[in-house]
Order: C-alpha cells, then sequence, then structure tokens
C-alpha cells in the first residue's frame, strides 16, 4: 500500500525544499520596473549577496541557472585563445570546462578522479611547468554537486601564490553557497559563481557572479563578451535595466529578499553553516550504520573531503534505483540520481543515488527522509546494517 499522500519532500541537490514565506513573498502582483521601491530593493539584495559570501566584491545578477553563469564568467575572463586550468573533482567541475573550451579556451584539465578533491601540490606544479605564465584562470568547483567532494579553496589559492602565477582564481560554489562555509575575501577569490535553487532557497533561475577589483581590471580586454552576458553594466548600471540588461526577475527577487533575510538577519550564516554540517553528519552516521551490512558506500570515504550541501551514495546490485523509485512511489520522497559515477547505459548506473540536505532543511526533514531510506531497504531486501536511523538521531540530539 503506498503511504505517499500529503506532502512529498523533494531531497535532490537543487531545487532544493523551498520557505513557505520564499514562496508567499512572490505571490503578488509585478511592481514598477522602472522606478521605486525595486530599485532599492535591488541595491539591498546585492549588498546581502556581498554579506553571503563574506565578499567586498562586485555583484551581478543573471537570469539564468548555474551553466549560465559559468558562461558569463568564461566570456568576462577570456579571450579566444587563452589559456585556463581546470581542476576537475566531477561532473561539473567537467562540465564547465567543456563550456569554456566551446566558447574558444584552450583548457588544460587537472583531473582528481571521482572520490578525492585537489591535491593543492598537483596544482602548484602546473602552475609551476607554464613558465611563460600564459595560463589566465584557474577553474574550481567548491562542491561538486556529482560526486559530493569539497575541495580547499583556500589551500588551492595558496598553491597560486606559491607558485609565483598571476591566474585569477574562479570558483563555482553552486553547491555550497549557503550550506558550506565560504569566504571570498580571506580566500583570495576573484570570481565566484553560484545560483538562486540551492543554499539560498529560491526556485531555479537566477545566477550570480562575484568578482574582485583584479578581475574586473583583467576583463576589460576579453574579447568573447556579448551584450548580454558583459557583466560591466550589471556591476555598475547607469539605468536600473542594467541589472538584468532588460525586464527585472521581479518575483524571483521579492523571494531571494524573504531568503536572504532568513540566512543574514534571523538565523546567522554561522549558524547556517553550523545547522548543515550537523545534519549532514547525521547523514553520513547512518549511511556509516547501513554499510556495515550490505554493499553501501558514501562516495567519498573521508569526512573531512565532504560538502555539507549533498551526500552520494553507491548500493550494490541496483539497489539505489530500486530503493528511488520506492522512496517516491510508497513515501513521497525524492532522491537524486547518480551523475557521472558509471557509464551511461551500463548497470552500474542503477547503483548511485545523492541524497541532498540542503537550504530549507532541518532535522525532523532529515530524519524522515533516513527513516523512509531504512523503510525501503527493508520493504525492497536491500542488505544493510542497523541502526541507520538511531545514529542519525543520535547526532542531531548532540547537536
Amino acid at each position: 500500500m503506498s503511504l505517499a499522500q500529503g506532502r512529498t519532500y523533494l531531497a535532490i541537490p537543487g531545487p532544493s525544499a523551498m520557505p513557505d514565506r520564499v514562496l508567499a513573498a512572490m505571490h503578488r502582483a509585478a511592481p514598477n520596473i522602472y522606478e521605486g521601491d525595486i530599485v532599492t530593493m535591488t541595491r539591498g539584495i546585492v549588498a546581502d549577496l556581498r554579506r553571503v559570501a563574506l565578499s567586498s566584491s562586485h555583484v551581478a545578477i543573471y537570469i539564468s541557472n548555474g551553466h549560465g553563469v559559468w558562461e558569463a564568467a568564461i566570456a568576462n575572463l577570456f579571450s579566444r585563445g587563452d589559456r585556463a586550468l581546470s581542476l576537475a573533482t566531477g561532473r561539473f567541475g567537467i562540465n564547465w570546462a567543456l563550456h569554456a573550451a566551446a566558447m574558444g579556451v584552450a583548457v588544460e584539465t587537472l583531473d582528481f578522479g571521482l572520490k578525492a578533491p585537489v591535491d593543492p601540490a598537483r596544482v602548484e606544479a602546473a602552475l609551476r611547468a607554464d613558465t611563460e605564465q600564459t595560463i589566465k584562470v584557474v577553474l574550481l568547483t567548491h562542491v561538486d554537486t556529482a560526486t559530493s567532494v569539497r575541495s580547499d579553496v583556500a589551500a588551492v589559492r595558496a598553491a597560486i601564490d606559491a607558485a609565483g602565477h598571476p591566474a585569477l582564481l574562479a570558483v563555482d560554489c553552486i553547491a555550497s553557497l549557503g550550506c558550506d562555509a565560504f569566504r571570498f575575501d580571506d580566500w583570495g577569490v576573484d570570481v565566484m559563481v553560484a545560483a538562486s535553487q540551492k543554499g539560498l532557497m529560491v526556485p531555479p533561475g537566477l545566477g550570480f557572479v562575484w568578482v574582485s577589483d583584479k578581475a574586473l581590471e583583467a576583463s576589460r580586454a576579453s574579447d568573447l563578451k556579448t551584450p548580454y552576458w558583459d557583466w560591466a553594466p550589471r556591476l555598475n548600471p547607469e539605468h536600473y535595466y542594467e541589472y538584468f540588461a532588460g525586464t527585472a526577475p521581479t518575483h524571483h527577487l521579492f523571494g531571494l529578499v524573504e531568503s536572504l533575510k532568513m540566512l543574514l538577519d534571523e538565523e546567522g550564516l554561522a549558524h547556517v553553516w553550523a545547522r548543515h554540517a550537523t545534519l549532514a553528519r547525521a547523514v553520513w552516521a547512518a549511511f556509516d550504520a547501513w554499510g556495515e551490512g550490505g554493499e553501501i558506500t558514501m562516495n567519498i570515504a573521508d569526512p573531512a573531503e565532504r560538502g555539507h550541501s549533498v551526500t552520494a551514495v553507491r548500493i550494490g546490485g541496483g539497489g539505489a534505483a530500486r530503493l528511488r523509485t520506492w522512496c517516491e512511489e510508497e513515501a513521497g520522497l525524492t532522491l537524486g540520481i547518480g551523475l557521472g559515477m558509471a557509464e551511461p547505459g551500463t548497470p552500474e548506473v542503477a547503483n548511485y543515488l545523492r541524497i541532498a540536505h540542503m537550504g530549507h532543511v532541518n532535522a525532523h526533514m532529515t530524519l524522515g527522509a533516513l527513516g523512509v531510506m531504512e523503510a525501503g531497504m527493508i520493504a525492497l531486501g536491500i542488505p544493510h546494517g542497523a541502526g541507520g536511523v538511531a545514529a542519525a538521531a543520535a547526532v542531531c540530539a548532540q547537536g
């Protein structure tokens, strides 16, 4: 008998669960888009976006998803034929490099595989080998949404500096902003990209780029810019429409005001990061217990190298696909598919899933999802160790 009636829970790594008050803030008539409150509101959003990244940088807002702001960063940072060093730790790091290559950038990729973060020593060696210092930008994914691995941004910046190389550091924080600690200024980041639909708790549709003074100066010579992707008018608009290269995404902005208020002024970033860390540890405790009695493993072995927003898991024998189907059809819980962990079309694809614990999540949502997963393993006869939910509950009880 299906027990999926009632409110469903989307535990995929974006779109994340959205607060009712964010959705309520969006449920209103369109405003005057030429003057008045919308102008003041947007200026406040830009200031709060600096705060959420701990940044004194410039901020550009795009009507796009994360792939769009990848392209915005590429268009403004490079001219055709310029060189980039891409640090890949999974599907999304690889895809950012593919976007750059498709736009005419010469990309060298250091691939760290699917189970490890970036090794700063390899980055330093690659930059030292660039004796003519023609690499213009290092592309780094903070948390790769596919593998759930988290790389040390500050250590990569230190590697660039140790090599005495002038390359800019551009970081994809789409899966980490508002979930994992991120310090734009302190970590020496030049460009950072993020999107609305994950830790910022707003529907998909807004992309953001943070730009240091150094990156802004470097971008002036780029020949890949087009009128829409050029960030210069968005960073310093003379007219309101220039923030968005046209009509403002009014209702997304209303939602974003509310979500930033919740993150920055009500909960506070330190608590946001601590909450995500605790809920992530609860998820990991459950999988550690389940793995004692079955072919169940988290993709990243070292907890210090896991992102706090999503966990990628392998359940052998096609168990991941079977469990995903059961959870959605029988209990109203949607888990994420595995991405890039196996060759498409092979049986191994059915062994991977992801569970998100990002954004507007709390203990009862996380423990409820884990309880459903455990029930599904029992119902499907998937071998697993006992006490997964109890182990997660103990982590939440400790706080």
